[in-house]
């Protein structure tokens, strides 16, 4: 990444004088499970004067819709096998690639299920009804729960008992509306009123190691790797790790 190495400052004013009026908003896809760190990163990424308008969903599905051509600029994948394989089908550019998180998976309980869930096992309770977690097809924390619950034995046991979400974050809104008793969802979003959780034990699935890139159809690809770099660097770093984020350097 050495030779995309840019002050997103200069990239925002500069873009802002050429056009001679505030540019137009830097189109991010990312991840749900940045939901809430991101609220937090990109208000004060804006401050330089940039605008970024935040589509947030599912990994797999996020990265169908930039391969298939949707306005992306940037792209957070959940897991850095989407961002390779659209490196490779030359739909991201390859020297923007960077890591920028590790996720975590929790165990969460809903209000009114009971006693604290603290083991995977313990889904095998009559109490617990429905399971919550992503859908495994095209969410990387949806896979990760799977491989968890086969890992732990217990799969057998919880797979009839499973609904699924469409993204992390439908699956965590399961849990937290009681829809179902429990879930297995996303550390940094799991932190809502009311809901309990634990860790979930990390050699019981594939690493969830996150990456990003510049999409190459991007009319500013300057402002996108900037804003990469903004969340790779002293600012957007002590935000992600208050959101249970491991950190590129940690991992």
């Amino acid at each position: 990444m050495r030779r995309w190495v840019v002050a997103w400052s200069v990239v925002v004013a500069l873009a802002a004088a050429a056009a001679g009026a505030a540019p137009p908003p830097l189109t991010v896809f990312a991840a749900s499970d940045l939901a809430l760190a991101f609220r937090e990163i990109v208000p004060k990424f804006e401050t330089a004067g940039a605008r970024v308008t935040l589509v947030l969903g599912s990994t797999g599905n996020l990265a169908k819709q930039i391969e298939h051509g949707a306005p992306a600029d940037v792209f957070f994948a959940a897991d850095q096998r989407f961002v390779d394989e659209l490196v490779a089908k030359g739909a991201l550019i390859a020297e923007s690639r960077a890591l920028y998180a590790q996720g975590r998976l929790v165990l969460a309980t809903a209000p009114g299920a009971g006693a604290k869930l603290t083991a995977l096992s313990q889904l095998r309770e009559p109490r617990i009804r429905r399971v919550a977690i992503a859908n495994p097809v095209h969410a990387p924390y949806g896979k990760a729960a799977a491989e968890a619950l086969r890992a732990a034995g217990v799969w057998n046991a919880v797979a009839p008992k499973l609904v699924y979400g469409e993204n992390i974050r439908q699956a965590l809104q399961f849990v937290e509306s009681g829809a179902a008793e429990a879930g297995l969802v996303a550390l940094s979003i799991a932190g809502v009123a009311g809901l309990e959780s634990v860790p979930i034990d990390p050699a019981l699935h594939a690493p969830l190691n996150q990456a990003v890139a510049v999409v190459r159809r991007s009319a500013r690809p300057e402002l996108g790797l900037a804003f990469i770099q903004f969340v790779n660097g002293p600012e957007g770093r002590p935000i992600m790790k208050r959101y249970g984020f491991a950190l590129p350097g940690e991992f």
